[in-house]
């Protein structure tokens, strides 16, 4: 599935980590645009050319010997160009070849942006503000066809715009929230500059993907593995709108869902969103293939793999499925197609974790053009109940990888126990909807404890809860010492076999979010 409006921005990726901030600066414009590695051929868009482009910044030197080259192409083009940091050193070092050298001064951090002229890009910004900038090269000679139009105190080339073409530069990071105005400044480049509208809206991407998904599946019928989380929700209510009941839904229980999860979801997919699901509780079946299993991989894989048997038998007797539905989203399709090459490949945990070959089945994806926040938006515009939508991600292995150790039904109550109880309290204090995530993990550590007058002797549990925007990044979130206090108390005076309560203060990197 590929909807492409008529209007949209190609953005080419040097390799920032800051490149899908741009994206979704551009998408906060109404504005449609997609990441491709830096080295695409515009010609691979001809039926559908880009409105504009904007490249990337970088991690190397334009005058690295493997430094990512610049593509004479763009420039004649003709549409209009924004170049990021190395973005514009390409530009520049493109116009008079070694023109940009390593700076006496390297910037890193916040610097004061003076303006030289506040049209068009700096249209309606302040003289001076406050911009990130991340770079170790300047441009010490500027082509006659440039113009200056923003400095800093140490660069003399901030910004920049050809006298003649729509070709502009900043040595900066708009994308960024620490560049005060940076919004303004791509909300200046979409509008001033490309005059373009923001039309890209949730209900124009409804009303397109619903044509699309009628017109590529047309009578046949479509599978759709539920996992009660936003994703997957989301798309199994688009295609419903789209093909009504040549949709069948599946919702497994494997046994390593939260607390009554498998019950209440599967109550609220029948009757308020009126899906046509069929509940499978192949807990047994989980659990017994798990038995013994330490390795987090192993684990994954034999998740994955049951899911496929489980998949398998409850449509084995059906050959009337030609489409499978996925929840793949763009991060996971930037992931894969990232220029680090394409050996880069979705993790292994995504979704279904990919079904087999021989169920010969099309995927369908209508979702794998947006982020995360964009799905919610989506979701919202469907009427989906703000409980689904607000749901924090929950893996497809579960609280499979959320017992540190080998899985027993007994440790799976325990953390059941636990995890209810964070959730709710989080619920509570009006702080779940503040947190990206939250989770308990269950260690095999056990440690000696007094309850009443006997010694106890059981496991630790670790609270872990982090803010993030999308997943890629995470901070652990400062939840109050009292809270924390609380949630502790609770969880080793009600749930038996916990006797010893830690809170996970690491970041993501280097940690991940999930412990496994």
């Amino acid at each position: 599935m590929h909807h492409r409006p008529d209007q949209w921005i190609l953005i080419l990726d040097y390799g920032s980590q800051y490149t899908q901030l741009i994206a979704r600066r551009v998408r906060e414009q109404q504005v449609y645009c997609e990441i491709h590695p830096f080295d695409t051929s515009l010609d691979s868009f001809s039926s559908h050319p880009p409105s504009a482009l904007i490249l990337s910044g970088g991690p190397k030197s334009v005058n690295d010997g493997d430094a990512p080259a610049f593509n004479e192409e763009i420039l004649q083009a003709g549409i209009p160009i924004l170049g990021v940091c190395y973005g514009l050193q390409l530009l520049a070092d493109h116009a008079i070849p070694g023109s940009v050298e390593k700076a006496e001064r390297r910037e890193f951090g916040r610097s004061e942006l003076i303006v030289d002229d506040d049209r068009d890009l700096f249209r309606n910004m302040p003289r001076e503000s406050v911009v990130w900038m991340s770079h170790g090269d300047h441009i010490k000679k500027l082509d006659d066809n440039y113009r200056i139009i923003g400095h800093t105190d140490n660069a003399r080339v901030a910004a920049v715009r050809h006298n003649s073409r729509p070709v502009y530069g900043v040595q900066f990071h708009p994308e960024v929230v620490h560049t005060v105005y940076g919004k303004q400044i791509i909300k200046n480049f979409i509008t001033e500059v490309c005059g373009l509208e923001g039309t890209w809206t949730a209900e124009s991407f409804i009303d397109s993907t619903i044509q699309e998904i009628r017109e590529r599946v047309g009578n046949d019928r479509v599978l759709c593995a539920l996992s009660g989380g936003v994703d997957s929700t989301v798309v199994a209510t688009l295609i419903h709108r789209a093909i009504g009941d040549q949709l069948q839904c599946i919702f497994v229980d494997n046994g390593l869902l939260r607390q009554n999860e498998f019950e209440n979801v599967l109550e609220l997919y029948k009757k308020e969103l009126n899906l046509p699901v069929k509940g499978i509780d192949a807990s047994d079946q989980f659990l017994s293939e798990l038995k013994g299993v330490f390795d987090p991989e192993e684990k994954r894989k034999i998740i994955g793999n049951t899911f496929i048997n489980v998949f398998d038998d409850a449509i084995a007797n059906d050959k009337s499925f030609k489409y499978l539905a996925q929840g793949t989203l763009y991060p996971d399709v930037i992931e894969s197609i990232s220029f680090k090459g394409p050996s880069a490949t979705i993790k292994s945990h995504h979704n279904v974790g990919g079904l087999p070959d021989e169920m010969n089945l099309d995927l369908v994806e209508p979702v794998r053009e947006l982020f995360k926040d964009e799905v919610r938006n989506v979701g919202r515009s469907l009427g989906i109940p703000e409980q689904f939508i607000k749901r924090h991600p929950f893996p497809g292995p579960g609280l499979g990888i959320r017992v540190i150790s080998d899985i027993t039904r007994e440790k799976l109550n325990i953390l059941r126990k636990a995890d209810a109880i964070f959730i709710s309290e989080l619920q509570k204090n009006d702080l779940y909807d503040k947190v990206w995530q939250a989770l308990v993990v269950l260690l095999p550590v056990q440690s000696v404890g007094v309850m009443g007058d006997e010694r106890t002797y059981e496991f630790t549990a670790v609270l872990r809860a982090v803010t993030s925007v999308d997943g890629m990044t995470a901070d652990w979130a400062h939840l109050p010492h009292p809270f924390l206090a609380n949630i502790s108390n609770r969880i080793i005076n009600e749930v038996r076999g916990i006797n010893r309560v830690a809170y996970d203060v690491s970041s993501k990197p280097p940690a991940t979010i999930e412990w496994e």
